[in-house]
């Protein structure tokens, strides 16, 4: 029996919140704001809503269906996880595709929001609570989501240059752990 659980929900909200990292990628956002000159945040919120939920119901069975088991995936994010980071603290492009007019679904909606490390999350969080919390969880971060890149341009402004480049770089060192952390915790299971 479904039913909404307070406590669960702000729960796996938190999780959610301190995965998909959204304050933590202000600078990839103005970064790419500054690079395509329009993000739709409409869009961006609701693919990255999108995704998450599909692959809450139908992410294990779509990654078996296709051969690749979860730990594979983890470990795929998190070089994409890791070259993002390299970018921000190197002050480099990897990245480029200059035909795009925005950056909107790729690299915002996926992977930057509902990458890799949010999927396995998900995935993990499926195991443990109630699915209709979980969605609840899902749409009250892509509010969160929304209303930040939203205010990217104030948020900008608010922080300045040199606040910027000093956020870009911590928040680049700090997603290159995170990325480390994912590949460490998920490598041991490509050999199981």
């Amino acid at each position: 029996m479904m039913e909404l659980d307070f406590k669960e929900i702000i729960t796996v909200g938190m999780v959610l919140f301190a995965v998909i990292d959204i304050v933590g990628t202000i600078p990839i956002v103005v970064d790419l704001r500054t690079k395509h000159g329009h993000i739709e945040s409409e869009k961006a919120s609701l693919v990255a809503g999108l995704i998450m939920i599909v692959f809450l119901f139908i992410g294990e069975e779509f990654l078996n269906l296709i051969g690749i088991d979860v730990h594979s995936f983890a470990v795929a994010g998190s070089f994409v996880l890791f070259f993002l980071a390299l970018e921000m603290i190197l002050g480099i492009r990897i990245y480029r595709d200059e035909a795009a007019s925005s950056a909107s679904i790729v690299p915002i909606a996926f992977p930057l929001i509902a990458g890799a490390g949010t999927m396995t999350t998900l995935l993990s969080l499926k195991a443990q609570y109630q699915t209709l919390n979980i969605v609840v969880a899902i749409v009250l971060n892509i509010i969160v989501v929304y209303i930040v890149l939203k205010s990217s341009a104030k948020i900008e402004k608010m922080l300045g240059k040199n606040g910027l480049g000093v956020i870009r770089k911590t928040f680049g060192v700090v997603l290159l752990a995170i990325a480390v952390k994912l590949f460490a915790a998920n490598v041991k299971g490509l050999f199981v």
